[in-house]
């Protein structure tokens, strides 16, 4: 998995699968858009003006659930 954010473009993206193409982009709803394999599998998701979205685009944390 892989999360990194573009200032410039101010968009957040968050790729699940790095190996798998894209069949489908939904984009049904205002700034997200998710990107879907050929099975309907989730692959990435992208969230535009990520500055107004988020609480802070310069920070990520991962944690493990027991």
């Amino acid at each position: 998995m892989k999360v990194s954010y573009d200032p410039r473009s101010d968009t957040l993206s968050v790729i699940l699968r790095e190996d798998v193409a894209v069949a489908v982009s939904d984009d049904e709803h205002p700034g997200v858009i998710l990107d879907f394999d050929d099975q309907g599998n989730l692959v990435s998701l992208e969230v535009l003006d990520a500055s107004t979205r988020v609480t802070d685009t310069r920070r990520v944390e991962y944690e493990l659930s027991n």
